[in-house]
């Protein structure tokens, strides 16, 4: 379980975030939500221990992520950057090998069950075809599914993605959010359940995939719950000042945000 008590966070003498506190439960997929600036990224710098906290405390399994080595800390946490540039000498299979770092030999060699999960998370996120081609020549929506396959081989039993679906068209983000989604439930029960953040803006997105929603506004959160509970147009058209309108397809009964 991902525990998070009234932590504060931010950058110098500004801080970002202020008595944010939730719980994640393994089998769960929690979507944060909120305007341009609303800390949403801080969030997830905090989360993953990048960031140290100014008060408050986060625990994994009721280890506190400050006092614990970073080796031990990426076994628990993995992280999903928003994509950008990766190093120019790294094929995107060495990418992705890196997530295997903390749970190397003492040589720091990859071992052959090493090898099968690379190979596994790479088919998993559809990225074997440019296994062996530079990863900074690769676009900005091969980079992000090469950035989550990386989180993949970390096997932790947290996962926090910033933004995933950036960059992606739309028959990969809702193939991305489908696969998401399947970490936090997965079709097996031999596969352990993982406890799932991500920061999105896609409104859609959130209330289709996700089992809770917070909304993030000028480093507090506001509304916590389920996404019917908290993705009302009333609640959105106060939040992002624009009257937001909320449509249903009577076929399928699928619901869509758009702006009044």
């Amino acid at each position: 379980m991902l525990n998070v008590e009234n932590i504060e966070a931010g950058y110098g003498d500004h801080t970002v975030l202020r008595g944010v506190s939730f719980d994640l439960q393994p089998g769960e997929l929690l979507a944060i939500i909120g305007p341009n600036g609303s800390g949403k990224s801080t969030l997830i710098r905090a989360l993953s221990g990048v960031l140290p906290l100014l008060a408050g405390s986060i625990r994994v399994d009721g280890r506190n992520i400050s006092q614990i080595h970073d080796q031990d800390r990426a076994r628990l946490i993995a992280v999903v950057p928003q994509a950008r540039n990766l190093p120019s000498a790294f094929t995107a299979r060495e990418v992705v090998a890196l997530g295997r770092t903390p749970h190397l030999n003492w040589l720091g060699q990859l071992s052959q069950s090493d090898e099968v999960i690379i190979d596994e998370a790479m088919r998993q996120t559809n990225t074997a075809a440019f296994a062996n081609s530079l990863a900074n020549e690769l676009s900005g929506g091969e980079q992000q599914r090469l950035l989550l396959a990386r989180a993949l081989v970390q096997q932790t039993p947290v996962l926090l993605m910033d933004e995933p679906t950036t960059h992606l068209d739309l028959q990969f983000q809702y193939g991305l959010m489908q696969h998401i989604h399947s970490l936090a439930h997965p079709p097996s029960a031999k596969q352990a359940a993982r406890a799932v953040l991500i920061g999105l803006h896609d409104l859609n997105l959130a209330y289709a995939y996700a089992d809770k929603v917070a909304m993030l506004v000028c480093g507090k959160i506001t509304h916590f719950g389920s996404p019917e509970e908290v993705l009302q147009p009333g609640i959105l058209s106060e939040i992002y000042n624009v009257p937001m309108v909320q449509l249903k397809d009577p076929n399928n009964g699928k619901v869509a945000f758009l702006p009044k």
